[in-house]
């Protein structure tokens, strides 16, 4: 319980503009749900919260068009697994210069651009090259992919490694674009 609840308040913390071109996309009730779950953040009524704010995160879930199959298996692992905002993200990294940065994506998601200070570990062999990479399962793992769905199962497996500091970033890189994160490209 105490993991859901940080999970919805972390959710609810993330800024409106971050979400404003996903929000337009999905019309006047998925905006409109996603405005009211941001009013209603000063309320007492946790339930009222929790219901409103699971209402929008399924309105945008259905922008991603992700098969019912792989959407159950990411709702499966995030009870399990810590989702941080970019601010979060950014105080972190700003505060701990150990941690790590990892862009989950695929070979050509990376070489399109990524994060300045990412290190690119894909998806397909973050469990064969993790330990490799990052040696230390108590380093800060700080997770990204393009939407914030890979990324919270590469950290549901990092953490079954042995890994004690994972985190997946929400929204990934799309929302990093949109924050204007530093960005490069593969040349």
């Amino acid at each position: 319980m105490r993991r859901n609840r940080a999970f919805m308040n972390s959710v609810l913390m993330v800024p409106y503009p971050a979400f404003q071109s996903s929000v337009s996309r999905i019309g006047r009730s998925g905006g409109a749900k996603f405005k009211a779950c941001c009013s209603v953040t000063q309320s007492n009524d946790r339930r009222a919260v929790r219901s409103i704010a699971q209402r929008a995160l399924h309105s945008l879930t259905r922008l991603m068009d992700h098969s019912p199959g792989f959407l159950k298996v990411v709702n499966e692992a995030r009870p399990h697994v810590k989702e941080i905002t970019i601010e979060q993200a950014r105080e972190r990294l700003a505060a701990n210069p150990k941690a790590v940065f990892v862009d989950v994506r695929e070979d050509d998601e990376w070489r399109n651009g990524h994060a300045r200070e990412a290190m690119h570990l894909g998806k397909g062999v973050m469990e064969r090259d993790i330990e490799q990479k990052i040696a230390d399962p108590a380093t800060e793992v700080i997770m990204y992919c393009g939407g914030g769905y890979r990324s919270v199962l590469t950290c549901d497996v990092a953490q079954r490694m042995g890994y004690r500091n994972v985190s997946s970033l929400i929204g990934g890189y799309k929302a990093l674009v949109t924050a204007g994160w530093p960005m490069t490209k593969e040349s």
